[in-house]
């Protein structure tokens, strides 16, 4: 039947805007490469719903997810770091070999993927960050950098950027539980974090636009530090 077939070609859609981000990636266009990671991640979000919605979730369709995942949320951000790097001042003037710790974000992406597969612990919730999130605040430091300001001077400095690598690389494979965005019911009372989260970000994201996801995302870690801890 083609109806089986939908969510894999959504999945392949992901699969395709990752693909065309590292050539954008890669000529130096780390704006349009942020485009395809936000298709992407609207892709990714749509087929797993199709899936369930069709009633024809499939173990290769798992895999597929987190094959097409590794190359949006793993490697283009890795590029896309890699660029930033290659482009910043600081100690990277006299150690160019640094930019290619940009790739840790691919590698620690790729286990984070691995560890997802065969992790039953995840169904409702994560354990460490998911991919797309890490991917998210790569792709704002273009814009947090074009803005200008305090913050801008920080992400110019390749110190910081490859400090930043090392933070979303362990928080990729950190024990760490984190809320699911995906809501069983609309009960404020069971989705009160989630409720809170998105209310947050539609707020800051209209005063700041994407420069403000870094501080989105660690908004998100946060209440779930919380929601976890009070739940123990």
């Amino acid at each position: 039947m083609f109806i089986k077939h939908i969510p894999n070609a959504i999945t392949s859609l992901n699969l395709l805007s990752g693909c065309l981000g590292v050539v954008f990636a890669f000529d130096g266009n780390l704006k349009y490469a942020g485009y395809a990671i936000l298709i992407a991640a609207f892709l990714d979000f749509f087929d797993g719903m199709a899936a369930r919605l069709l009633n024809v979730s499939s173990p290769i369709g798992k895999q597929l997810d987190s094959l097409a995942d590794m190359v949006s949320f793993g490697f283009l951000p890795a590029v896309i770091l890699y660029q930033l790097i290659s482009q910043s001042s600081g100690i990277y003037n006299e150690n160019e070999w640094i930019k290619y710790l940009a790739f840790l974000i691919a590698i620690f992406s790729a286990l984070r993927l691995a560890k997802f597969n065969i992790d039953t612990r995840q169904n409702d919730s994560f354990i460490g960050l998911p991919t797309p999130a890490c991917a998210l605040v790569i792709i704002s430091l273009p814009y947090i950098i074009e803005r200008g300001g305090f913050m801008a001077t920080i992400f110019q400095s390749s110190l910081s950027l490859v400090i930043l690598a090392f933070i979303l690389s362990y928080l990729l494979v950190a024990e760490l539980p984190l809320l699911s965005l995906k809501f069983k019911n609309l009960s404020f009372r069971e989705n009160q974090y989630r409720y809170i989260l998105v209310a947050l970000g539609i707020i800051l994201f209209a005063f700041s636009n994407f420069a403000s996801i870094p501080l989105i995302i660690l908004i998100y870690i946060l209440l779930s530090i919380i929601q976890f801890n009070i739940k123990t």
